[in-house]
């Protein structure tokens, strides 16, 4: 079983290569990965692996949904990347009412260029706390003064005429590489409390306010303690309203996934493994939890990992999340998630964290791209609801392209759950769920837009937007939604 991905060539530049599944992931070609003192290592940076957010950018009272397209290509520039933002209304979404943003579009730093992918990683926070969303930016193969492909970052103010403007987030390493192929931003208050991580193959930065919307910030932090990080994340593990990071870096030991830092300093990982992370309070006592997405297959049977994938979930607490944090697992053979664990089904190959259905716990949401329907690896999304005590898994809940009222079908390596996000866009209290699927029409890519119901989102009126719907024509490879984690998995 062979498929089609993109990855570097020897002058760092991407192309299209063939490539045989490693355990079922992409590290068998010699092109991808290189080896060192006997271990496998990624050649280049892991993908963006969350979906972009929904945020009001004009501050009119809706969130705009954000579908990143980072291998758009702008002015004949090939993968230059951009951003497409539909605005939110009253009746939800609709594809002529949008803007799209390049690093051609005024008020932009920099100017489109070939394999840039700018829109390559997103995120969405009030960072200069104006009442406007604010939306960064990553285009990690950039080429920029400290070298090639050491990446940029920019940040785009939200404003009453929308996202108009943007500043770039320089990193202070003197070597980057691929600086800003995962970013995260959260807000809970003013000063320090609001806060960017930015993932390079070189180390984590980290940037604590004010911010403002001249460029301006209060401090940065640059790690180089744990390995090359694959994803980052922000969360209040500790409650002491500040955001903590969390880091899942790259297959660095032979173990399943990357090693899982909130402390980030070197032998802090955490108890497991994984390539994805996020956060959020899954049991409602005041303390975010920390889930990772593991969709590796094991490398030692019963020492790591779970055939088919799982996702792991250490609790918060006054504390925050320690080493001696003990996590749980969640698998689809655990007791009320729909399916079953199948080898090779990627569960846990994305992953966002949020309250879907308003009882005041957040819940997870789980992509498994490689999920066998009708179609070899069509792709599914799993709903595991937040619970005050007990086990999760109770009252979990799944959507495919199969599922009765989804437009569209399940076809062939259209990997649906590439990437999930989750934002309310028609200010009904009730919140959209957003899946994408990047291997949908030739790698064009499509989202999916699942309307908030009565207690859960639900498959009835929901719509989808592929990139020709948005006004991105070409014929390959625009990515639209994101490509999440599929360049590594």
């Amino acid at each position: 079983m062979k498929r089609g991905v993109r990855g570097p060539c020897d002058s760092g530049r991407l192309y299209a290569v063939p490539v045989t599944p490693r355990h079922g992931w992409v590290l068998a070609a010699v092109a991808v990965v290189g080896l060192m003192g006997g271990t496998l290592l990624s050649a280049v940076p892991a993908a963006a692996v969350h979906g972009g957010v929904p945020g009001d950018f004009n501050g009119d009272g809706y969130k705009d949904a954000v579908l990143p397209a980072p291998g758009a290509n702008v002015s004949g520039k090939e993968a230059a990347g951009a951003v497409v933002v539909l605005y939110g209304s009253r009746t939800g979404l609709a594809a002529s009412h949008r803007k799209t943003i390049t690093q051609n579009t005024s008020g932009v730093p920099g100017t489109a260029e070939k394999n840039d992918m700018f829109g390559y990683a997103t995120a969405t926070a009030d960072l200069n706390r104006d009442g406007y969303s604010d939306l960064v930016v990553g285009a990690p193969y950039e080429d920029k003064a400290k070298g090639t492909d050491s990446g940029s970052v920019t940040v785009l103010w939200g404003s009453a005429g929308g996202l108009t403007s943007g500043t770039e987030l320089s990193t202070p390493a003197d070597d980057p590489g691929y600086y800003g192929h995962d970013i995260a931003a959260l807000g809970t208050g003013g000063g320090a409390k609001t806060r960017v991580a930015v993932s390079g193959w070189d180390g984590t930065v980290i940037f604590s306010g004010p911010f403002s919307q001249t460029g301006t910030f209060g401090s940065v932090h640059y790690n180089q303690e744990t390995p090359s990080t694959e994803s980052v994340a922000l969360g209040d593990f500790n409650g002491d309203a500040v955001p903590d990071p969390a880091v899942a870096t790259s297959r660095l030991d032979g173990l399943t996934g990357g090693q899982i830092y909130t402390d980030l300093a070197y032998d802090k990982d955490l108890t497991g493994n994984g390539l994805i992370v996020a956060a959020g309070d899954l049991n409602g006592d005041g303390y975010a939890d920390l889930v990772a997405g593991d969709p590796d297959e094991p490398e030692q049977a019963g020492r790591d990992g779970a055939s088919g994938g799982r996702v792991l979930v250490w609790y918060g607490s006054a504390a925050g999340v320690t080493t001696d944090t003990a996590p749980a697992v969640i698998t689809q053979n655990t007791a009320g998630v729909p399916g079953a664990s199948e080898k090779y089904d990627a569960f846990g190959g994305a992953l966002t964290v949020a309250d879907l259905d308003r009882d005041g716990l957040a819940d997870i949401v789980v992509g498994s791209p490689f999920e066998d329907l009708a179609e070899g690896r069509a792709g599914q999304v799993t709903v595991i609801p937040g619970r005050a005590t007990g086990a999760l898994g109770t009252g979990s809940y799944s959507f495919s392209q199969d599922k009765a009222g989804v437009p569209g079908a399940s076809e062939t390596d259209d990997f649906f759950g590439t990437t999930v996000s989750v934002g309310d866009v028609n200010k009904d209290g009730r919140p959209e769920l957003f899946v994408g699927a990047a291997g949908e029409n030739n790698y064009t890519g499509a989202v999916w837009v699942f309307p908030g119901g009565s207690s859960r989102p639900t498959a009835t009126g929901s719509k989808l937007f592929t990139a020709a719907s948005v006004g991105l024509s070409q014929q390959s490879s625009t990515l639209l939604g994101g490509n999440g984690l599929l360049w590594v998995i």
